[in-house]
Protein backbone atom coordinates (compact mmCIF):
# COMPACT_ATOMS: atom_id res chain seq x y z
CA UNK A 1 0.00 0.00 0.00
CA UNK A 2 1.28 3.51 -1.00
CA UNK A 3 2.10 6.05 1.85
CA UNK A 4 -0.69 8.02 0.41
CA UNK A 5 -3.07 5.05 0.31
CA UNK A 6 -2.23 4.60 4.08
CA UNK A 7 -2.68 8.10 5.16
CA UNK A 8 -6.21 8.06 2.87
CA UNK A 9 -7.19 4.58 5.48
CA UNK A 10 -5.88 6.44 8.95
CA UNK A 11 -7.85 9.26 7.85
CA UNK A 12 -10.58 7.44 7.13
CA UNK A 13 -10.49 5.43 9.71
CA UNK A 14 -10.10 8.43 12.41
CA UNK A 15 -12.90 10.46 10.81
CA UNK A 16 -14.78 7.65 11.17
CA UNK A 17 -13.81 7.11 14.73
CA UNK A 18 -14.87 10.80 15.80
CA UNK A 19 -18.25 10.71 14.06
CA UNK A 20 -19.23 7.49 16.02
CA UNK A 21 -18.13 8.27 19.20
CA UNK A 22 -21.55 10.46 19.44
CA UNK A 23 -23.71 8.08 18.54
CA UNK A 24 -21.52 5.31 20.50
CA UNK A 25 -21.27 7.31 23.47
CA UNK A 26 -24.87 7.94 23.41
CA UNK A 27 -25.70 4.45 23.60
CA UNK A 28 -23.12 3.02 25.73
CA UNK A 29 -23.56 5.43 28.49
CA UNK A 30 -23.75 3.86 32.47
CA UNK A 31 -24.03 0.03 32.20
CA UNK A 32 -22.60 0.27 28.73
CA UNK A 33 -25.44 -2.17 27.35
CA UNK A 34 -29.02 -2.07 26.54
CA UNK A 35 -30.99 -5.20 26.48
CA UNK A 36 -34.75 -4.68 26.10
CA UNK A 37 -36.93 -7.39 25.43
CA UNK A 38 -39.91 -5.56 23.60
CA UNK A 39 -42.32 -8.50 23.39
CA UNK A 40 -45.26 -8.44 20.64
CA UNK A 41 -45.52 -5.09 18.23
CA UNK A 42 -44.27 -4.80 15.10
CA UNK A 43 -42.31 -1.84 14.43
CA UNK A 44 -44.13 0.42 11.95
CA UNK A 45 -40.82 1.28 9.96
CA UNK A 46 -39.73 -2.68 9.58
CA UNK A 47 -38.96 -4.12 7.26
CA UNK A 48 -36.19 -1.98 5.62
CA UNK A 49 -34.71 -2.96 2.41
CA UNK A 50 -30.97 -2.76 2.36
CA UNK A 51 -28.51 -3.33 -0.35
CA UNK A 52 -27.03 -6.68 -0.22
CA UNK A 53 -23.10 -7.56 -1.42
CA UNK A 54 -21.44 -10.00 -2.75
CA UNK A 55 -19.52 -11.51 -0.06
CA UNK A 56 -19.14 -14.95 2.04
CA UNK A 57 -22.61 -16.03 2.18
CA UNK A 58 -24.42 -12.91 0.78
CA UNK A 59 -25.44 -12.38 -2.31
CA UNK A 60 -25.65 -8.24 -4.19
CA UNK A 61 -28.92 -7.14 -4.59
CA UNK A 62 -31.43 -5.72 -2.17
CA UNK A 63 -33.11 -7.44 0.97
CA UNK A 64 -35.50 -6.94 3.21
CA UNK A 65 -34.98 -6.70 6.92
CA UNK A 66 -36.26 -8.57 8.92
CA UNK A 67 -36.59 -11.42 6.73
CA UNK A 68 -40.13 -11.91 5.51
CA UNK A 69 -42.37 -15.40 7.64
CA UNK A 70 -38.46 -16.00 8.71
CA UNK A 71 -37.09 -15.09 12.60
CA UNK A 72 -34.07 -12.64 12.03
CA UNK A 73 -30.55 -12.00 13.59
CA UNK A 74 -29.60 -8.81 12.58
CA UNK A 75 -26.21 -7.10 13.35
CA UNK A 76 -25.67 -3.21 12.91
CA UNK A 77 -21.83 -3.01 12.73
CA UNK A 78 -18.64 -0.35 11.44
CA UNK A 79 -15.57 -1.38 10.42
CA UNK A 80 -14.03 1.20 12.87
CA UNK A 81 -15.86 -0.53 15.48
CA UNK A 82 -13.65 -2.67 17.39
CA UNK A 83 -16.14 -4.43 19.77
CA UNK A 84 -17.90 -5.14 16.17
CA UNK A 85 -15.73 -7.32 15.73
CA UNK A 86 -15.64 -9.27 18.92
CA UNK A 87 -19.47 -9.80 18.35
CA UNK A 88 -18.65 -11.96 14.64
CA UNK A 89 -17.86 -14.87 17.11
CA UNK A 90 -20.78 -15.27 18.60
CA UNK A 91 -22.84 -13.91 15.42
CA UNK A 92 -20.39 -16.97 13.89
CA UNK A 93 -21.48 -20.04 16.59
CA UNK A 94 -25.22 -19.22 16.36
CA UNK A 95 -25.60 -18.51 12.78
CA UNK A 96 -23.93 -22.12 13.01
CA UNK A 97 -26.82 -23.58 15.24
CA UNK A 98 -29.94 -21.75 13.34
CA UNK A 99 -28.69 -20.92 10.03
CA UNK A 100 -31.23 -23.71 8.67
CA UNK A 101 -34.27 -22.33 10.49
CA UNK A 102 -33.19 -18.62 10.80
CA UNK A 103 -31.79 -15.39 8.60
CA UNK A 104 -28.81 -14.00 9.66
CA UNK A 105 -28.05 -9.89 8.14
CA UNK A 106 -24.97 -8.10 9.50
CA UNK A 107 -25.64 -4.33 8.21
CA UNK A 108 -22.98 -1.21 8.26
CA UNK A 109 -24.44 2.16 7.44
CA UNK A 110 -20.91 3.68 6.55
CA UNK A 111 -20.69 5.87 3.97
CA UNK A 112 -19.13 4.62 0.37
CA UNK A 113 -16.19 6.76 -1.00
CA UNK A 114 -13.24 9.09 0.36
CA UNK A 115 -11.36 5.71 1.15
CA UNK A 116 -14.35 3.21 1.92
CA UNK A 117 -14.99 0.89 -0.59
CA UNK A 118 -16.96 -2.20 -1.16
CA UNK A 119 -13.86 -4.04 -2.00
CA UNK A 120 -12.98 -2.61 2.04
CA UNK A 121 -16.17 -3.62 3.44
CA UNK A 122 -15.72 -7.48 1.61
CA UNK A 123 -12.33 -8.11 2.63
CA UNK A 124 -13.46 -6.34 6.17
CA UNK A 125 -16.56 -9.37 6.06
CA UNK A 126 -13.76 -11.96 5.04
CA UNK A 127 -11.20 -11.18 7.08
CA UNK A 128 -13.62 -11.25 10.20
CA UNK A 129 -15.33 -14.98 9.26
CA UNK A 130 -18.69 -13.95 7.68
CA UNK A 131 -21.29 -15.77 6.12
CA UNK A 132 -24.44 -14.54 6.50
CA UNK A 133 -25.66 -11.32 4.34
CA UNK A 134 -23.67 -8.65 4.21
CA UNK A 135 -26.12 -5.28 3.78
CA UNK A 136 -25.53 -1.67 3.42
CA UNK A 137 -27.50 1.10 4.69
CA UNK A 138 -25.87 4.28 4.25
CA UNK A 139 -28.73 6.66 5.41
CA UNK A 140 -29.80 4.58 7.93
CA UNK A 141 -32.47 3.72 7.93
CA UNK A 142 -32.53 0.12 9.59
CA UNK A 143 -30.77 1.87 12.34
CA UNK A 144 -33.31 4.41 12.86
CA UNK A 145 -36.09 1.70 12.85
CA UNK A 146 -34.71 -0.34 15.16
CA UNK A 147 -33.60 2.81 17.66
CA UNK A 148 -30.24 1.66 17.57
CA UNK A 149 -28.24 4.07 19.97
CA UNK A 150 -24.53 2.40 19.59
CA UNK A 151 -22.66 -0.62 17.85
CA UNK A 152 -22.96 -2.90 18.04
CA UNK A 153 -26.51 -3.28 17.94
CA UNK A 154 -27.95 -6.71 17.85
CA UNK A 155 -32.09 -7.31 17.10
CA UNK A 156 -34.17 -10.29 16.89
CA UNK A 157 -37.16 -11.08 15.61
CA UNK A 158 -40.10 -13.29 15.29
CA UNK A 159 -41.52 -15.06 11.89
CA UNK A 160 -44.31 -12.18 11.73
CA UNK A 161 -41.23 -9.73 11.60
CA UNK A 162 -42.09 -8.52 15.23
CA UNK A 163 -38.63 -7.12 17.05
CA UNK A 164 -38.74 -9.43 20.39
CA UNK A 165 -34.59 -8.61 21.98
CA UNK A 166 -32.53 -5.89 21.65
CA UNK A 167 -29.60 -5.44 22.61
CA UNK A 168 -26.72 -2.50 22.66
CA UNK A 169 -22.81 -3.69 23.03
CA UNK A 170 -21.35 -6.98 22.76
CA UNK A 171 -23.91 -9.92 23.58
CA UNK A 172 -22.64 -13.18 24.40
CA UNK A 173 -22.89 -16.48 22.63
CA UNK A 174 -25.16 -17.83 25.62
CA UNK A 175 -27.74 -14.71 25.34
CA UNK A 176 -27.72 -14.44 21.39
CA UNK A 177 -28.32 -18.19 21.68
CA UNK A 178 -31.17 -18.05 24.09
CA UNK A 179 -32.78 -15.01 22.29
CA UNK A 180 -32.89 -17.05 18.81
CA UNK A 181 -33.89 -19.92 20.63
CA UNK A 182 -37.01 -17.82 22.17
CA UNK A 183 -38.04 -16.50 18.58
CA UNK A 184 -38.54 -19.67 16.92
CA UNK A 185 -40.95 -20.85 19.90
Amino acid sequence: MSDENERSLGRRHLLAGLAGTGLLGAGLVGAGVTDVGLGGGTNSRLPVDVTTLDAPGSTAGTRQVPADGTPTVIDCFATWCGPCVEQMDALGTVHDRYADRVAFVSVTNERLGGGLTRSDLRSWWRDHDGRWTLGHDPAGDLLAALGASGLPFLAVTDGTGDVVWTHGGVASVETLDSQVAAALR
